[in-house]
């Protein structure tokens, strides 16, 4: 027992504060390929998030007890500060999972509760902390795509209210105001984030080395608030307030398509930038599930799309990149069973030595 508790310390004390992008590519890869019709990989995700998600949360709780002061310390940091946001996503995407894949209902409402709570005291606690910080890093070492999560979390929580609100009678028009108010949040902070980054990357020396695959997020932002939308437009029955917004959303969810559109080959040619021109090594890292999300998350978010707005054309698009993002996913994966191999082979051989 003891070798176990030190074992959940060591992989706990340095956590990589986005690792819950696992939970969110799993899910968003489960979602759009039960929406596909690929049911089978569908629900070996399924399960396989079941896992994921609490497994994490073991590690986050276990690092909270025992190294608080390095939590604090992240929250309140420009670079790992907007890793916190995926507790958020993560929680929602897989209540969402729950919802499509599962037929479940229940879970997913206290994570709805959950994540809500999350959001406001990681949304306020980082915000606050960055904004009075004295001493603050350029612009160059401050920002990355991971900022972007700040809007993704946002747009999860509209997108699991709004699967919620079928199947609550009381107070349905209240969570579909909310989950319209998160979607507009979740654009407003897009928008002001994204012009930061963009300036950062065509204005301020850029090398290659900065290219983490968080800045996937540039497109996977956009294209969760495309969900988004496309989910508000697809429940617009069950709220009078929707239908009124239903001219606005339409415009705004194929204008954030368009946008994560416009990302995907400029992202693909800066890869192969950092990659092949500078060989750059490729190893597991827990960042490159903010790679894999975005794919996940444009291919079901286009599908919905394209239910959405009455244009059946688009689903070309998700039929292709279902399989796109489902490689990525095991590639990476696979270096992730690699990685805790390679660690439960260290510490519990290091132990009976």
């Amino acid at each position: 027992m003891d070798i176990i508790l030190t074992f959940l310390k060591k992989q706990s004390e340095d956590l990589f504060t986005g690792y819950f992008a696992l939970v969110m590519a799993t899910g968003a890869l489960s979602i759009g390929s039960f929406l596909l019709g690929i049911t089978f990989i569908s629900k070996i995700l399924l399960y396989v998030n079941v896992v994921a998600y609490l497994s994490l949360w073991l590690l986050t709780i276990v690092r909270l007890v025992s190294f608080f002061p390095k939590v604090k310390s992240d929250i309140t940091s420009h670079t790992q500060g907007p890793g916190f946001f995926t507790l958020v996503a993560g929680t929602c995407v897989f209540g969402s999972q729950l919802i499509v894949v599962g037929n479940q209902f229940l879970v997913p409402l206290y994570l709805w509760g959950l994540a809500i709570f999350l959001w406001i005291v990681i949304m306020y606690v980082f915000f606050s902390a960055v904004t009075v910080r004295k001493n603050k890093p350029t612009i160059s070492e401050g920002i990355n795509g991971a900022w972007l999560i700040a809007a993704v979390a946002t747009q999860s929580i509209s997108i699991l209210g709004t699967l919620l609100s079928p199947n609550i009678n009381n107070g349905r028009e209240i969570i579909l105001f909310v989950t319209i108010c998160m979607f507009l949040l979740g654009c407003m902070l897009y928008l002001n984030i994204m012009t930061l980054i963009f300036y950062r990357c065509t204005f301020v020396e850029f090398k290659y080395e900065s290219l983490t695959p968080p800045y996937w997020i540039n497109m996977g932002a956009v294209a969760i608030a495309t969900l988004a939308g496309s989910t508000l437009l697809l429940h617009a029955d069950n709220g009078v307030l929707l239908v009124e917004f239903i001219p606005f959303l339409k415009g705004f969810t194929l204008f954030f398509w368009i946008a994560g559109t416009w990302w995907i080959p400029l992202l693909f040619i800066l890869m192969i930038w950092r990659h092949l021109f500078h060989h750059f090594p490729l190893s597991y890292d827990p960042q490159f599930w903010g790679m894999v999300f975005p794919l996940s998350m444009y291919t079901t978010s286009t599908f919905q799309l394209s239910k959405a707005l009455g244009v059946p054309f688009l689903t070309i698009i998700p039929r292709f990149m279902v399989y796109i993002a489902l490689l990525a996913w095991i590639v990476v994966f696979m270096g992730l069973i690699h990685r805790l191999y390679k660690n439960v082979r260290y510490h519990f051989g290091s132990a009976t030595n």
